[in-house]
């Protein structure tokens, strides 16, 4: 079997508002030349473009997949939100919550995002291919039950994993979040509940400022089920894999999921401009590596990852590549024109060895 990959053209025609940054618009804040807020279709087109120029998007399974229906949808969502955001939407669009502002369609955009990201957990579970990439488009992990924030309209992974509960009567579920800012969306929907294990691995206090503390572990049933890994400005390669295994993968082994999701940010590469980390195409394609083992090892090599952030249209491509590849089990390289750069701008050995004690605290806290 191939890796499925999930994509669709119309995920690329979100609108991003008039905003300059995360800026809006207005008294001394200039208009950009690109425009638009840097949550972006440029990532995610040029990420397909390179895949398809390198020839590893034909040794794909790839396919597309229908919006994520109401019902499934009002498994997350409440009946008001939706019919607000759909309201808004039909009327011309505009934005809820914070930094998520969306055209006419855009309700019917975010649905198709969601509707990837269920599609590619549904052919994985079947058996239909081996693991799984959506790109979805708009992101979903910041958004709460009621509340859109961070670009994210729609929480996809969730929906997608109540979607599974309902149609394959999946157990247990590990969510990993990668990208750079905390998972508070993901976080919160399963904060009280056992069956969904919650690891977000983030920059400390860059977004949410207020969220993604260690000490937040879950309440209730879910009480140590959410487990929070804030990371200090400046962690690159060493740090990132000694998290995946100090952390992340004594957590799978002790949790023993059905099928493990990663929140596929490439925002902690060091090429972002909404983050301080120093993270190289390659780690991502290394803790690609490691979850597959994983996912191989617990659960039958069950193992879907969605996209979220990453805001560099010239580096995100060749991360998305190495993980893409990584995951298919692909020998095509698109070979990383920063690694040069980014291997010797990597913490001293000093600052990495106080990384790597900071992790080794933190394991010892969670585990």
């Amino acid at each position: 079997m191939a890796t499925g990959f999930f994509w669709d053209e119309r995920c690329f025609w979100h609108a991003g508002g008039n905003y300059a940054m995360t800026l809006p618009l207005g008294g001394l804040v200039q208009p950009l030349a690109a425009g638009g807020l840097p949550e972006s279709p440029e990532t995610k087109r040029r990420l397909k473009n390179l895949m398809d120029i390198t020839g590893l998007s034909a040794e794909l399974d790839t396919r597309n997949a229908g919006a994520a229906t109401r019902a499934e949808l009002e498994r997350v969502h409440p009946a008001s939100y939706l019919d607000k955001f759909k309201s808004l939407s039909d009327a011309g669009g505009g934005e809820l919550g914070q930094r998520t502002p969306f055209a006419r369609g855009g309700y019917e955009i975010a649905a198709l995002s969601a509707g990837l990201a269920t599609a590619a957990v549904d052919a994985v579970l079947r058996g239909d291919v081996e693991n799984a990439y959506a790109l979805s488009r708009p992101p979903g992990h910041h958004c709460l039950p009621d509340w859109p924030n961070g670009f994210c309209l729609l929480a996809n992974i969730a929906i997608a994993i109540e979607a599974a509960k309902v149609t394959h009567g999946l157990g247990r579920v590990a969510v990993i979040d990668w990208d750079v800012h905390h998972g508070n969306g993901t976080e919160a929907i399963y904060y009280g509940r056992d069956d969904v294990l919650t690891l977000s691995i983030h920059q400390e206090r860059n977004y949410p400022m207020d969220t993604g503390a260690i000490t937040d572990r879950g309440e209730g049933m879910g009480s140590g089920f959410n487990m929070n890994i804030p990371l200090p400005a400046g962690s690159g390669h060493a740090a990132y894999l000694a998290v995946m295994d100090r952390i992340v993968l004594p957590a799978l082994e002790r949790f023993k999921p059905d099928l493990i999701i990663v929140a596929c940010g490439f925002d902690a590469s060091a090429y972002d401009p909404l983050a301080q980390m120093l993270v190289m195409a390659e780690t991502f394609a290394e803790m690609t590596a490691r979850l597959k083992t994983a996912a191989a090892a617990l659960c039958d090599g069950r193992l879907v990852l969605v996209h979220e952030g990453g805001y560099s249209e010239v580096y995100v491509p060749f991360c998305g590549h190495a993980t893409i590849a990584t995951l298919a089990g692909s020998t095509i390289e698109a070979p990383d024109p920063l690694k040069p750069n980014f291997t010797a701008r990597q913490p001293s050995a000093r600052t990495e060895a106080f990384q790597l004690e900071l992790i080794a605290d933190m394991a010892q806290e969670l585990l």
